[in-house]
Protein backbone atom coordinates (compact mmCIF):
# COMPACT_ATOMS: atom_id res chain seq x y z
CA UNK A 1 0.00 0.00 0.00
CA UNK A 2 1.00 3.35 -0.89
CA UNK A 3 0.84 6.57 1.77
CA UNK A 4 -1.99 9.41 0.14
CA UNK A 5 -0.51 11.73 -1.47
CA UNK A 6 -0.90 15.11 0.88
CA UNK A 7 0.60 17.46 -1.63
CA UNK A 8 -2.65 17.17 -4.20
CA UNK A 9 -4.62 18.31 -1.58
CA UNK A 10 -2.65 20.95 0.24
CA UNK A 11 -3.30 23.08 -3.20
CA UNK A 12 -7.63 22.33 -3.04
CA UNK A 13 -7.76 23.51 0.44
CA UNK A 14 -5.89 26.28 0.37
CA UNK A 15 -7.42 27.46 -2.83
CA UNK A 16 -10.65 26.87 -1.14
CA UNK A 17 -10.04 28.87 1.71
CA UNK A 18 -8.48 31.59 -1.14
CA UNK A 19 -11.80 31.31 -2.68
CA UNK A 20 -14.02 31.56 0.58
CA UNK A 21 -11.62 34.48 1.79
CA UNK A 22 -12.35 36.72 -1.51
CA UNK A 23 -15.77 35.81 -1.64
CA UNK A 24 -15.67 37.37 2.00
CA UNK A 25 -13.72 40.41 0.97
CA UNK A 26 -15.83 41.03 -1.77
CA UNK A 27 -19.04 40.50 0.30
CA UNK A 28 -17.86 43.14 2.68
CA UNK A 29 -16.74 45.13 0.04
CA UNK A 30 -20.09 45.47 -1.37
CA UNK A 31 -22.03 45.75 1.76
CA UNK A 32 -19.77 49.12 2.61
CA UNK A 33 -20.40 50.35 -0.79
CA UNK A 34 -23.74 49.86 -0.11
CA UNK A 35 -23.59 51.81 2.92
CA UNK A 36 -21.43 54.28 1.30
CA UNK A 37 -23.99 54.64 -1.62
CA UNK A 38 -26.66 55.26 1.06
CA UNK A 39 -25.06 57.51 2.81
CA UNK A 40 -24.31 59.50 -0.02
CA UNK A 41 -27.93 59.99 -1.50
CA UNK A 42 -28.83 60.84 1.88
CA UNK A 43 -26.31 63.51 2.25
CA UNK A 44 -27.46 65.09 -1.47
CA UNK A 45 -31.02 65.16 0.00
CA UNK A 46 -30.15 66.31 2.74
CA UNK A 47 -28.16 69.12 1.31
CA UNK A 48 -30.49 69.83 -1.55
CA UNK A 49 -33.18 70.95 0.88
CA UNK A 50 -30.81 72.89 2.84
CA UNK A 51 -29.75 74.39 0.05
CA UNK A 52 -33.70 75.15 -1.12
CA UNK A 53 -34.22 76.73 2.61
CA UNK A 54 -31.30 79.05 2.72
CA UNK A 55 -32.30 80.54 -1.02
CA UNK A 56 -36.29 81.07 0.16
CA UNK A 57 -35.07 82.59 3.34
CA UNK A 58 -32.15 84.91 1.56
CA UNK A 59 -34.99 86.37 -0.35
CA UNK A 60 -37.46 86.62 2.50
CA UNK A 61 -35.15 88.08 4.52
CA UNK A 62 -33.32 90.47 2.01
CA UNK A 63 -36.54 91.79 1.43
CA UNK A 64 -37.42 92.81 4.69
CA UNK A 65 -34.23 94.30 5.27
CA UNK A 66 -34.67 96.55 2.08
CA UNK A 67 -38.25 97.55 2.69
CA UNK A 68 -37.34 97.58 6.69
CA UNK A 69 -34.69 100.17 5.78
CA UNK A 70 -36.45 102.18 3.51
CA UNK A 71 -39.43 102.45 5.82
CA UNK A 72 -36.71 104.13 8.61
CA UNK A 73 -35.09 106.14 6.27
CA UNK A 74 -38.38 107.71 4.65
CA UNK A 75 -39.39 108.04 8.32
CA UNK A 76 -36.44 110.14 9.41
CA UNK A 77 -36.40 111.97 6.32
CA UNK A 78 -36.91 115.52 7.31
CA UNK A 79 -34.98 114.75 10.93
CA UNK A 80 -32.38 112.95 10.48
CA UNK A 81 -31.71 110.76 7.63
CA UNK A 82 -28.34 110.28 7.96
CA UNK A 83 -28.62 109.09 11.38
CA UNK A 84 -30.56 106.87 10.33
CA UNK A 85 -29.17 105.12 7.90
CA UNK A 86 -25.37 105.24 9.73
CA UNK A 87 -27.87 103.53 12.29
CA UNK A 88 -29.14 101.02 10.58
CA UNK A 89 -25.61 100.37 8.37
CA UNK A 90 -24.24 99.49 11.96
CA UNK A 91 -27.01 97.25 13.09
CA UNK A 92 -26.74 95.31 9.89
CA UNK A 93 -23.05 94.91 10.18
CA UNK A 94 -23.44 93.57 13.63
CA UNK A 95 -25.95 91.50 12.63
CA UNK A 96 -24.07 89.92 9.93
CA UNK A 97 -21.34 88.96 11.46
CA UNK A 98 -22.99 87.31 14.43
CA UNK A 99 -24.47 85.61 11.71
CA UNK A 100 -21.17 84.92 10.61
CA UNK A 101 -19.96 83.38 13.51
CA UNK A 102 -22.95 81.18 14.30
CA UNK A 103 -22.35 79.58 10.48
CA UNK A 104 -18.78 79.16 11.20
CA UNK A 105 -19.37 77.26 14.71
CA UNK A 106 -21.82 75.08 12.63
CA UNK A 107 -19.68 74.27 10.09
CA UNK A 108 -17.10 73.48 12.54
CA UNK A 109 -19.16 71.17 14.29
CA UNK A 110 -20.99 69.20 11.70
CA UNK A 111 -20.09 65.76 11.85
CA UNK A 112 -17.71 64.38 8.90
CA UNK A 113 -19.64 63.26 6.29
CA UNK A 114 -19.73 59.56 5.84
CA UNK A 115 -19.16 58.59 9.37
CA UNK A 116 -20.98 55.56 9.43
CA UNK A 117 -18.84 54.06 6.37
CA UNK A 118 -15.53 55.29 7.56
CA UNK A 119 -16.57 53.72 11.03
CA UNK A 120 -17.17 50.47 9.61
CA UNK A 121 -14.28 50.70 7.28
CA UNK A 122 -12.18 51.05 10.71
CA UNK A 123 -13.85 48.38 12.85
CA UNK A 124 -13.08 45.84 9.49
CA UNK A 125 -9.28 47.17 9.65
CA UNK A 126 -9.06 46.58 13.01
CA UNK A 127 -10.47 43.15 12.95
CA UNK A 128 -7.83 42.22 10.17
CA UNK A 129 -5.30 43.70 12.25
CA UNK A 130 -6.33 41.34 15.23
CA UNK A 131 -6.42 38.68 13.44
CA UNK A 132 -3.86 35.98 13.39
Amino acid sequence: MNPPDTTTQAPTGLLAALRAFGATLCEAAGIRGNLFALELREEIERRKAMLVLAGLCVVCLHMALLLGTALVVIAFWETNRIGAVAGLAALFLVLGLAAFAVLRDRVAASPAPFAATRGELERDLEQLRASP
